[in-house]
């Protein structure tokens, strides 16, 4: 394993964007709760909405793969910061060198994605990582993309959920307030759900539905 995070941190852009990665001694940081739950829950679909390089895609995608049960990543980004997902043969070759091939990526906004054959096939999803454009408004229509979604046991997580403050990511001229934070609030406010949150960085929420204490493992 320290080979492979090794491997993944000579692309200094995957040390970025907020998951606490620390080159100097092999820490996924948050990566490993990303990589811990994938193991956990054993999901056949992880859907990611937003990553900057690829990070929580591909923490989530080895996982998938060292659970030997043929799981997925679904990765929603329409890539407009830039175009660093806009060639679909670069986006192969990019987490081919990172070492995973069970990610499948779609070029396009959740509002576009929701309304494809691949959404609509989609059964169940055991872990929903929001991590696109931070509005309260946006996370919204993210999270509920996919709740319904969710199997019994699954979670969604969302990063950026704690801090207030201007994201100036897509340039200058569009810079705008994040505020994800005010959607956790009402979820917070809803009895059926367990939010609990990560004070790390900008933050990272857990949310699950309540109910779903009595899960039994296959595992002896």
């Amino acid at each position: 394993m320290n080979q492979w995070i090794e491997h993944l941190f000579e692309q200094p852009d995957l040390l970025r964007m907020g998951h606490w990665q620390r080159r100097d001694d092999h820490n996924l940081g948050m990566g490993w709760l990303y990589y811990g739950l994938a193991r956990l829950i054993r999901p056949q679909i992880v859907l990611v909405i937003g990553s900057y390089r690829g990070f929580a895609p591909v923490v989530f995608a080895r996982a998938l793969a060292d659970n030997s049960e043929g799981g997925e990543v679904y990765f929603v980004d329409p890539s407009l910061v830039d175009d660093f997902w806009k060639d679909p043969e670069r986006v192969r070759t990019h987490f081919k060198e990172l070492g995973v091939t069970n990610i499948r990526h779609f070029l396009m906004t959740t509002q576009e994605f929701v309304e494809t054959e691949d959404y609509r096939s989609i059964r169940e999803i055991g872990i929903a990582f929001i991590d696109g454009y931070h509005t309260e408004e946006q996370s919204q229509f993210d999270y509920e993309a996919v709740e319904h979604l969710i199997s019994p046991g699954g979670i969604t997580l969302f990063h950026d959920s704690m801090l207030i403050s201007t994201a100036r990511i897509y340039g200058p001229e569009r810079a705008y307030e994040r505020r994800v934070k005010f959607f956790i609030d009402q979820l917070k406010n809803d009895p059926t759900l367990s939010v609990f949150d990560l004070p790390y960085s900008p933050g990272l929420t857990l949310v699950r539905k309540c109910g779903d204490d009595l899960l039994e493992s296959d595992a002896h």
